[in-house]
């Protein structure tokens, strides 16, 4: 008989942050953006469990075995005039992808988000990633075409810096 593994979700802890690191590196690999990749375990520390914490994670466990992570922050909607959280990354070890281990944390999350009484939950998916996206549609997300994201970084971000007084 087999039988599937107990999922349980956890919020991280400052022990956890090799195995953060580990799935990091993960989901870089999967996305194919390793280059991107300069996070250190002195970064990834200040910024979850820091004096001034700018983000949360949570790890998902199948069993006794690491199986994924989803790393979020609160924003705010000045539309709604409420809070919103913020899902920066979703990533499941491919080992344990099939388990139900991305619904249990999009579950945590989607409480979470009501539980602090915020309007909504929020994310981005690369475009090119399609079972991401079509797992997304698949549990109701829908995508938000009408906004077009920007970003400044790098020398853009320093040149328009310095432009400034």
């Amino acid at each position: 008989m087999d039988t599937q593994p107990e999922i349980r979700i956890v919020p991280a802890k400052p022990g956890d942050i090799p195995l953060l690191l580990s799935f990091i590196r993960g989901l870089a690999h999967h996305l194919d953006v390793g280059e991107e990749l300069t996070v250190s375990a002195d970064d990834l520390h200040n910024a979850l469990f820091g004096a001034h914490p700018h983000a949360e994670a949570l790890i998902a466990w199948a069993g006794n075995t690491p199986a994924g992570y989803a790393l979020f922050f609160q924003t705010y909607s000045t539309f709604r005039g409420k809070c919103s959280l913020y899902l920066e990354d979703l990533y499941v070890d491919p080992s344990a992808r099939g388990l139900g281990v991305g619904k249990r944390l999009l579950s945590y999350l989607s409480r979470l988000t009501l539980e602090r009484g915020c309007s909504r939950l929020e994310w981005m998916v690369l475009s090119s990633d399609e079972k991401a996206t079509s797992f997304y549609e698949s549990i109701g997300a829908k995508s938000k075409d009408e906004w077009t994201p920007y970003r400044l970084r790098g020398d853009a971000l320093r040149t328009i810096a310095e432009r400034l007084p």
